[in-house]
C-alpha cells in the first residue's frame, strides 16, 4: 500500500457526500470507485466528485484491486453484510454510524476483521474532532475534579415523510440508531465505560419507529448521564459534562467546532479551532495513518468499545419493544 490511501465510497447518499468532500481536502487519500444498487447513481456520485469508477454493483466495488479501504453508507440493516463483504476481500472498513442494527451484528464484523487482520472502525467522526480531541484533554486533566455527571441530546425535525429511511422501521429508522447513538457515544467516551443502570422512554410514532426517547444511565460512583434524540423534535444538541470543580460546555457537541472550560463558574480556556472542510476528513485522516501503520483498530473509536455501545443501544430499546424487521 502506497503513501496514498484509495477510497471507495459504497452507498452514495447524503452522508456519502459529506464524507467525499472530507476526503477530497487530505493531501494523503484519493477517492477512485464508488458503488451503488443503482449504476445511476454511481454514475452521478463519481461525475460530481471526479471519481473514475463507478459500479452498479457492491461486490465489483470491494473486488477492486485499486481499493484500499472502503466507506460504508448504506442503510443500517444493510451495515453488517456490506462490511462482512470488504473485509472477506481484505478491504479496510470504515463503516457509519450505528456500527450495525444491534451488538450480536457488531461483533460479527469485529471478528470476521479479527481473523482476516483487516482494519475495521465506526465512522464515528465527532471522535475526531479538533475540539472532541482538546474535551478529552481537559477530561484528563483533572480540571473540573471528579467528573459526576453528562447530559447531551441531539434532534432534529424531519419531514413527514413515513416511506423515508428516517422514519421507515425496515430501514432502521427512528431516534435511536440515527441520532441517539451520538449522545449514547459521547457518554461512553466521557466516563470510559458503559452504565451499570439504565432507565429509558420513548415516543413511538405511527410507523413503529422510535420519534424521540429520552434516558438515564447510572454509573458507579453514583455518576450519571443523561441523553435523548429525536427525529421530529428540534433539540439545542449540547452538551455539558460537569465534574465536582467544573464544567465543559460543548455547543452542537456532535458537529464539534468549540467548547469551553468552566472552573467553578468561571470561563477558563475556550477551544475555537480551525474547522476544515466537513469535518470527516479528520476521521478520514485517522484511518489513514492507522492503516499505513499496518493497524487493525482505532484507539479513539476500538471494535469493543462499538460493541459495547451496541449493547447499550439494545438495553435502551428493550422495555419498548422495538424490534427491527431485519431482526428476525
Amino acid at each position: 500500500m502506497g503513501d496514498i490511501i484509495r477510497w471507495g465510497i459504497m452507498g452514495p447518499g447524503g452522508i456519502a457526500h459529506s464524507f467525499a468532500k472530507g476526503v477530497a481536502a487530505l493531501g494523503d487519500a484519493k477517492l477512485v470507485a464508488v458503488g451503488s444498487r443503482s449504476a445511476e447513481r454511481a454514475k452521478a456520485f463519481a461525475s460530481e466528485f471526479g471519481i473514475g469508477k463507478a459500479y452498479g454493483d457492491y461486490e465489483s466495488l470491494v473486488r477492486d484491486p485499486e481499493v484500499d479501504a472502503v466507506y460504508i453508507a448504506t442503510p443500517h440493516p444493510a451495515h453488517r453484510e456490506n462490511a462482512l463483504l470488504c473485509i472477506a476481500e481484505g478491504k479496510a472498513v470504515l463503516c457509519e454510524k450505528p456500527f450495525t442494527m444491534n451488538a450480536s451484528e457488531a461483533a460479527d464484523i469485529a471478528s470476521a476483521a479479527r481473523a482476516r487482520k483487516v482494519f475495521a472502525m465506526e465512522a464515528m467522526w465527532t471522535r475526531f474532532l479538533p475540539a472532541t480531541i482538546k474535551v478529552r484533554e481537559w477530561l484528563a486533566s483533572g480540571m473540573i475534579g471528579d467528573l459526576s455527571m453528562m447530559k447531551a441530546d441531539f434532534g432534529f425535525r424531519a419531514e413527514w415523510k413515513p416511506e423515508w429511511r428516517l422514519l421507515n422501521r425496515e430501514l432502521g429508522g427512528g431516534a435511536l440508531l440515527d441520532a441517539g447513538i451520538y449522545p449514547v457515544s459521547y457518554a461512553s467516551m466521557v466516563f470510559g465505560t458503559q452504565p451499570t443502570r439504565i432507565e429509558s422512554a420513548a415516543q413511538i410514532g405511527p410507523t413503529g419507529v422510535d420519534e424521540r426517547f429520552a434516558a438515564v444511565f447510572g454509573y458507579d460512583g453514583g455518576r450519571l448521564a443523561q441523553v435523548s434524540a429525536a427525529v421530529r423534535t428540534r433539540l439545542v444538541s449540547d452538551a455539558w459534562i460537569y465534574g465536582t470543580e467544573g464544567y465543559i460546555h460543548v455547543p452542537g457537541f456532535l458537529f464539534g467546532k468549540s467548547a469551553e472550560l468552566f472552573v467553578g463558574d468561571s470561563p477558563v480556556e475556550a477551544c475555537t479551532p480551525e474547522f476544515v472542510s466537513t469535518g470527516y476528513n479528520y476521521e478520514a485522516a485517522a484511518v489513514g495513518q492507522l492503516i499505513r501503520q499496518g493497524k487493525t483498530e482505532s484507539p479513539l473509536m476500538p471494535l469493543e468499545e462499538t460493541i459495547a455501545i451496541m449493547k447499550t443501544m439494545d438495553a435502551i430499546r428493550k422495555p419498548w419493544g422495538l424490534v427491527y424487521p431485519s431482526e428476525r
